[in-house]
């Protein structure tokens, strides 16, 4: 039988890629999306998986996907936002949409999702987080709380879950060129590469050849882990 994996945030750049990559090894795929129906039937078409409506903020759009999905294998928790300015700038609504989505949607869906993996006994969750969540960044103060929630909640649920069978990790990009960092000047990428060791910038298959490794049965004996991925930048 096939393994049944959900993607938060599926049709996004990174989600698309680890869609792809799962259903490539194997996967029955479920695209999450929120906004990008579009983007994630035709993604859906493309790798013989399934799009279902996924606002991880909205408790209601969580239990019909649960219904949706059935029983989920591997759960992936990638949908995030982020926002950059200076942290006295930020508008509180805007701070607080990046902690639901970013943190709490993660947490809620696992929430949901981890019962089933609990009474099979099996599973895989694996959080995205950042690199900025394991050092921070300056103007993306809310973003990297966040994601330092993530690694957090991460380390905490793995042990929690780790006696049922349940593996729980995360994955820690760095600058991956998708289209959230489109925002950058060519002069400004040209900088961010000289901070990066191995001198490329980081590709979403990069992301996703991690979350497939975490999630197969080479990573049997890995459980509450950061992986980073983000050539050199952060060590």
């Amino acid at each position: 039988m096939p393994k049944t994996a959900l993607v938060t945030g599926g049709a996004g750049g990174i989600g698309a890629a680890v869609s792809r990559r799962l259903a490539a090894d194997g996967c029955l795929v479920y695209i999450g999306y929120s906004t990008s129906e579009e983007k994630a039937k035709a993604l859906a078409a493309e790798i013989g998986g399934k799009a279902v409506k996924l606002d991880v903020t909205s408790p209601a759009d969580i239990e019909k996907a649960a219904e949706l999905c059935g029983d989920v294998d591997i759960l992936v928790n990638n949908a995030g936002v982020s926002e950059i300015g200076l942290f006295d700038s930020l508008h509180p609504e805007n701070s607080r949409r990046i902690m639901e989505v970013n943190l709490v949607g993660a947490m809620s869906c696992a929430r949901t999702f981890v019962k089933g993996m609990i009474s099979r006994k099996s599973g895989c969750i694996v959080n995205i987080s950042s690199m900025w969540g394991q050092v921070g960044a300056s103007c993306e103060v809310d973003y990297s709380a966040s994601k330092a929630g993530i690694i957090g909640f991460t380390k905490a649920l793995a042990k929690e879950v780790a006696p049922s069978g349940i593996r729980v990790n995360c994955v820690s990009p760095g600058f991956i060129m998708t289209e959230m960092n489109s925002r950058f000047s060519q002069e400004d990428l040209e900088l961010i590469r000289d901070d990066i060791p191995l001198g490329i910038f980081g590709e979403p298959r990069h992301v996703a050849d991690a979350v497939a490794f975490l999630v197969s049965e080479q990573a049997e004996y890995i459980t509450g882990q950061v992986l980073a991925v983000n050539g050199g930048m952060v060590i």
